[in-house]
């Protein structure tokens, strides 16, 4: 061997041991600054558990904020969950602060400039509370608990998400290097991950994402034990480079969601208003100048990317500025005319979504379209167009939509007749269900049998979609306390296959009868993407053409046709 090989060979076996050694120093490091920012964090939770008053306060400079905070933690509505019935403390944080939004506010309450708005996080319940307080009358308003619920994460905490993600051992491994804080995408989206307490979403979890190559990286964080808890990979398929997308906000915060819009025209008239986390809400419906809906909406966005691992995200849709939603508005809602033959038949509001990367990988773009047709059938469709963070996802939007008048019963088609349910319930829409020769699935009428049809989606309605798969769910309307008429925090669990979607928790224990009474229908179909050549659904693909970067949209559209029962008679 010459002089100059062996030379070579000695100098690379030195490069190795520098680079193993620098390596070794990176991940002693990582360790060192992760374990020193949970300490401080356990040393809080036991700090305050020890007080007698297991409440994580945030810190507020704003003296506004403040007084909120404290007329809410001085509530004992609020804080009766605070310990168990034994008297022991249960570890509870405030999570939010701010001037509630109109859409937050009960029917009769009008914002002020002095009502506030504070949610609290129950780690030990895994439940949430909503206050209510205005600061001028130095009073709480309202409260209300929804078990098996978490608010949106606060900044704090998702900061110390992405700390423990980019800093765990793991994650180095499995992407050969130490990512920075600014590469994770959805960082403070709430996740869940069978086999682990994040399973169901009973701990609380979010899984900071991180593209590699035509690959994402999962590192779910479970921020209740302040531990990586697994790194799942999914594939997102090749993608072209996308340059920065800015979304103007400042328009749509001041135009759509600070007040209600007015739509009106010789059939329909309704509101509109963007919400902070339930996506473009439709209410007092009025068609022929009969009220026909309270409100409709979509309150939650569960992806899932695994049957088997069951892990995805929990996300919502609203206002640019409102939420830590990583989709939110992009434009205004936009009026659109529906022509059939050239004849306008109606009107569709439609509002988009979407990630600002949109449509590289762990990106999302999302579509609500409300439909008024002129014989007074109306849908609310909506829908993903891709491109999201794995080849292999399920996308459940729940949706929301009470009906007007308080004498309703519900029915399904039962082979040959109408079956009226008798109290609240859940029906998923299968291979064994049946339909009327018109494709009738249920109907809501009233005792003159008012009311409307239901036309399940099977892939009919001309607008890519391929059928629902559809749960729907049938609960009372309770104008005395809050079940989603003001916005919802996410309500569900991203992965469940079964009914487990969110609504369910309005229905049990205690089923309530529902002849003859206010109801409100939650709808959340299921929609499984493909990125198979030929056959994209759900998916989005970027190419170059002639210079310029182009996006290319699979959407996948759902929703029921509501079909006016007496244009049946």
């Amino acid at each position: 061997m010459s002089l100059l090989n062996r030379l070579n060979r000695i100098l690379k076996f030195r490069y190795c041991i520098i680079f193993f050694f620098c390596c070794s120093l990176t991940i002693s490091f990582a360790q060192s600054k992760l374990d020193s920012l949970l300490n401080n964090r356990r040393n809080d939770i036991q700090t305050v558990l020890k007080s007698g008053f297991p409440i994580l306060e945030l810190k507020l400079t704003d003296p506004k904020l403040h007084l909120a905070q404290a007329l809410a933690i001085s509530n004992f509505q609020f804080i009766v969950n605070c310990k168990t019935p034994m008297g022991e403390s249960l570890l509870n944080e405030i999570f939010a602060v701010y001037p509630a939004r109109q859409s937050e506010l009960p029917a009769g309450i009008d914002q002020n400039g002095n009502i506030y708005r504070v949610e609290m996080y129950n780690y030990g319940y895994n439940l949430s509370s909503i206050c209510l307080v205005d600061i001028g009358e130095n009073k709480v308003l309202k409260v209300n608990t929804i078990p098996n619920s978490q608010p949106d994460i606060p900044e704090h905490l998702k900061i110390l998400a992405l700390e423990i993600a980019c800093n765990s051992a793991e994650v180095l491994k499995e992407l050969s290097y130490k990512p920075e804080n600014s590469e994770a995408l959805m960082a403070s989206t709430k996740t869940a991950l069978n086999r682990t307490k994040c399973e169901r979403s009973l701990h609380l979890c979010v899984a900071p994402t991180f593209v590699k190559d035509n690959k994402a990286l999962w590192a779910i964080v479970d921020l209740t034990d302040l531990k990586l808890v697994g790194t799942r990979w999914t594939n997102v398929g090749h993608s072209e480079g996308i340059s920065e997308r800015r979304i103007q906000n400042a328009k749509i915060m001041e135009c759509y969601c600070l007040k209600d819009s007015l739509y009106k025209d010789e059939n329909w008239r309704f509101k509109f208003t963007l919400t902070s986390s339930d996506g473009l809400r439709i209410s007092e419906v009025y068609y022929k100048n009969n009220l026909v809906i309270n409100s409709m909406k979509l309150v939650d966005w569960h992806v899932s990317y695994s049957n088997s691992d069951g892990f995805g995200y929990s996300d919502a849709i609203g206002c640019p500025m409102f939420s830590q939603s990583a989709v939110v508005a992009i434009d205004p809602p936009r009026k659109i005319d529906i022509v059939e033959n050239g004849k306008k038949i109606g009107i569709a509001i439609e509002q988009n979504y979407f990630s600002e990367g949109w449509p590289a990988p762990c990106n999302y773009n999302y579509l609500q379209r409300f439909e008024f047709y002129n014989n007074g059938r109306f849908r609310p469709a909506f829908g993903s167009l891709g491109r999201g963070c794995g080849n292999d996802g399920t996308y459940r939007p729940v949706s929301r939509i009470a009906f007007a008048g308080e004498q309703n019963s519900f029915a399904e088609w039962d082979i040959n007749k109408w079956k009226t349910w008798q109290k609240e319930n859940w029906r998923l829409q299968d291979i064994l269900s049946t339909y009327t020769p018109e494709g009738f699935q249920y109907k809501i009428y009233d005792p003159k049998d008012n009311g409307y049809y239901i036309e399940a989606n099977r892939g009919q309605f001309h607008d890519g979609g391929r059928g629902d798969n559809a749960y729907t769910y049938v609960t009372v309307h309770h104008v005395d306390k809050d079940e989603g008429d003001t916005d919802l925090i996410t309500i569900g669990p991203c992965c469940n296959t079964d009914f487990h979607q969110g609504p369910d928790k309005f229905i049990y224990p205690d089923q309530e009868n529902i002849n003859n009474t206010g109801l409100v229908i939650w709808y959340v179909p299921q929609l499984k993407n493909d990125d198979t050549s030929g056959k994209e659904y759900c998916w989005a693909q970027s190419y170059y053409e002639s210079g310029v970067i182009k996006s290319k949209i699979f959407p996948c559209m759902s929703g029921p046709m509501f079909v006016p029962i007496i244009q049946n008679h």
